[in-house]
């Protein structure tokens, strides 16, 4: 694929991407999520976490989860205005009830309130229960790291159908189930963990139909338990394969431990629900720097760690060394600055949602 240099906005790439400035994006996307009947927080929340997955290179949480969100809105399983019930609570923790609303919305305020914890008890922990996708994990903690502490998150399955398989299985019995970890740091990007714990995130499978393009090996395999290249194998019955490749053991055991602590922790269970609804667990906490060691010490350490890694002196063929979370800021100034690549068929679906919406002369979508 062509870096955005190659790209003029708005211009079609060989018929398969246009470039959209990311306010233009946020846009867009707030102004049809608040037509399908979100709230003006909750479409601005979920707009601009996904052209923020976007700019950081997790096209797969993008703006072409947009559609999708509008589905589920459609169909019920999404509750806009939803309030959040905190079912039970220390000053150190809390179990949180989402009642089925946006988990952009949602998550974002339990983070906020496990931060105000941690302010005067150092640490603090939280799950989260029935709610929708909460989009890029690492959103949330990003901002714990903004007040000056350590933030994790795991988020589990659900409701949704299981898409990976467990180390030497070939059915599927776990979720993508995502881990991040954020660190106060003086570096310019965040030092910052944000993965999941199968091959690839399910989404990025859906990216890879949308651009028509083929997956890498270990990926997937097919409903046959055959290795696949072929992300449409997904939707006939394949299954995602834990990290790890032959030492798939590591990312399949990971898996587990995230589905205890999103998904039988908090109590709503684990596996699809009567409902059907999505009921999307998460597990979060902070640890408040200060209470370990002198915060602006340990932020300068953190990156001189940093910088320490990145003196090793690169292997054959690598660009070099980067800490995590560098390669996702580098991504978003370049997009930021000339603009974010959206598949053709993510475009269309957005412009006929405007126009069902009658929004199209409004969103420069005609």
């Amino acid at each position: 694929m062509s870096s955005t240099e190659d790209l003029r906005l708005g211009e079609p790439h060989e018929g398969r991407f246009l470039v959209v400035e990311p306010d233009r994006l946020t846009r867009i996307c707030a102004a049809l999520l608040k037509a399908a009947g979100a709230s003006e927080d909750e479409a601005q929340a979920v707009a601009t976490g996904c052209v923020n997955a976007n700019l950081a290179g997790h096209d797969s949480h993008g703006v072409i989860a947009i559609p999708g969100y509008i589905d589920s809105l459609k169909a019920g399983d999404i509750v806009p205005g939803a309030e959040w019930t905190i079912v039970r609570e220390s000053p150190t923790t809390a179990v949180i009830d989402g009642n089925w609303g946006f988990g952009f919305h949602v998550n974002t305020k339990a983070m906020a309130l496990l931060i105000e914890k941690a302010k005067t008890a150092n640490v603090a922990a939280c799950t989260v229960f029935r709610q929708s996708h909460v989009g890029r994990l690492a959103a949330y903690p990003l901002m714990a790291v903004s007040a000056g502490m350590i933030g994790f998150a795991v988020a589990g399955s659900g409701s949704f159908p299981d898409c990976v398989a467990p180390f030497g299985g070939r059915e599927a019995r776990l979720g993508t189930n995502p881990i991040s970890i954020g660190v106060p740091s003086n570096l310019q990007a965040p030092f910052l963990l944000d993965m999941a714990t199968s091959a690839a995130a399910a989404g990025k499978l859906e990216l890879a139909i949308a651009r028509r393009e083929k997956i890498p090996e270990g990926w997937l395999i097919d409903a046959e338990g055959r290795p696949t290249t072929n992300p449409h194998d997904y939707r006939k019955g394949g299954v995602l394969l834990p990290l790890g490749g032959p030492e798939g053991y590591k990312g399949s055991g990971l898996a587990a431990i995230v589905e205890l602590l999103c998904g039988l922790l908090p109590d709503p269970g684990f596996g699809p629900q009567s409902s059907g609804r999505e009921n999307l667990g998460c597990f979060m906490a902070v640890f408040n720097v200060a209470a370990f060691c002198p915060l602006n010490k340990f932020k300068h350490e953190v990156a001189e760690f940093a910088r320490y890694l990145k003196s090793a002196t690169p292997s054959e063929g690598s660009p070099g060394v980067f800490y995590p979370g560098e390669i996702g800021y580098l991504r978003a100034q370049k997009r930021m600055a000339n603009g974010i690549e959206i598949e053709k068929a993510t475009w269309d679906k957005l412009r006929t949602l405007a126009r069902n919406y009658r929004l199209a002369g409004e969103l420069d979508l005609a």
